[in-house]
């Protein structure tokens, strides 16, 4: 999904035009290297109730079929001179000097873009040709993401997923509230009376954690929910449904592409130390924007228990640099001018310092030796360092639980809106 918003604002940028394929039976294309067999199927007369069927091609619902599909769909493009990114395989590009062309497949939903009509409309034939596609023109409706097109950008939403959860969970017609969780409340694992089906938790969640593709505004609260999985309660599934109430009052919200010519890399990140009450692990959160589109973005619990808040955010920003080496990596592929070098914003001075000093003392020695990575990145050129105030740390929505109005206060100054900002 990081590459999907990625080509996408980049796209909204360069004033690429989008467009969108699907492939007829894509599955049945896929040729089996091995000898697989199944059962008759029911209806079909033989003479022998014993016989069974030797499959040629692949099926819907073998393990092979994806990767069989994925490979027979590369060598068509191969065949027309696409080559596959070498950070991301779902990402084919034909670039020449004055051309350039993307193809992002996910199974069998494809989308193109780049400045080359010609040869978008010469690739549309050559699949239709080999594999039988349709092709629906513009890209409006992509893995669940509604794609609309505004004058200042594009803005990408999950409008109808949103109020399709709202509708199965009855939540339509309850008051909405005005942050993901209530700050007031501390969850706990083995707290409140287990519940007796946890198929309903666990099916809500993990559509919640899918709304999180576009709803960064939700991801830290997800990542918490996520933590109960194996045994939830009560208040565990209260705090969902308070989610779902908070997704009430504005179900249209999303990620708007800005078409301005910023093409500059910067990213936030931050911790909230020993935030658990159960394992005293903290919270970690990045996020990266390419000029003011949110591209990526992470809320994760860490592995380690941490001594100290320097710790801890010294591994967020561990993080965010292995984030940004990839990301860059794509960016250049996405034919983005690299502007290095890419600032990382902090609100922990004790970290910074940590970061830029390469003496070894007391405090440091337990520190596990990767975070040094961001010692060598910075070294590199490949990031700068900053110090932001909290009040103004973006990442802060990915680490904790915030009150209604700062909740807003931090949306509000990133592109996540339902109508593209003024």
């Amino acid at each position: 999904m990081t590459t999907i918003r990625a080509l996408i604002a980049t796209a909204a940028k360069k004033n690429w035009e989008l467009f969108q394929l699907d492939v007829n039976n894509a599955f049945v294309h896929g040729d089996l290297h091995e000898e697989v067999y199944m059962k008759l199927p029911q209806g079909l007369a033989v003479s022998s109730p014993d016989l069974v069927c030797k499959l040629n091609k692949s099926l819907y619902g073998l393990n092979q079929a994806s990767r069989q599909w994925y490979a027979k769909l590369a060598d068509a493009l191969y065949s027309r001179g696409y080559t596959h990114s070498m950070h991301d395989y779902s990402l084919f590009y034909k670039r020449s000097s004055d051309s350039v062309v993307f193809v992002g497949v996910y199974v069998d939903d494809v989308f193109l873009t780049g400045n080359d009509l010609t040869e978008i409309h010469l690739l549309k034939t050559f699949l239709h040709d080999r594999f039988k596609i349709k092709d629906l023109g513009e890209l409006y409706y992509f893995l669940g993401l509604k794609v609309l097109y505004r004058k200042g950008g594009i803005l990408i939403s999950q409008r109808k997923f949103t109020l399709d959860l709202l509708k199965d969970y009855d939540c339509l017609h309850a008051t909405s509230l005005s942050s993901p969780l209530d700050p007031t409340i501390k969850l706990k694992a083995k707290e409140g009376v287990p519940l007796s089906d946890p198929t309903l938790y666990r099916q809500l969640v993990g559509k919640l954690n899918f709304l999180t593709n576009t709803r960064l505004d939700i991801a830290y609260g997800v990542q918490h929910l996520s933590q109960y999985m194996q045994d939830p309660r009560e208040p565990h599934l209260q705090a969902a449904y308070h989610m779902l109430r908070y997704l009430l009052k504005d179900p249209t919200l999303g990620l708007f592409m800005s078409n301005d010519d910023d093409f500059s890399e910067k990213a936030y990140c931050d911790s909230d130390w020993a935030a658990c009450p159960d394992s005293w692990r903290s919270v970690s959160g990045y996020l990266v924007l390419l000029g003011n589109s949110p591209i990526s973005w992470k809320s994760k619990k860490q592995e380690t228990i941490y001594l100290s808040s320097v710790e801890a955010e010294y591994r967020s920003i561990r993080k965010v640099v292995g984030e940004l080496v990839w990301l860059h990596r794509v960016l250049t592929e996405l034919t983005v001018p690299p502007a290095l070098p890419i600032l990382v914003f902090c609100d922990s001075q004790s970290t910074l310092h940590i970061a830029r000093n390469p003496i070894f003392h007391e405090r440091t020695k337990h520190i596990e030796v990767d975070c040094h990575f961001v010692r060598t990145k910075l070294n590199d050129g490949l990031i700068l360092l900053y110090h932001v105030r909290t009040d103004d740390n973006l990442a802060d929505i990915l680490t904790k639980s915030l009150t209604g109005i700062k909740h807003s206060t931090v949306l509000g100054k990133l592109a996540v809106c339902s109508t593209p900002p003024t």
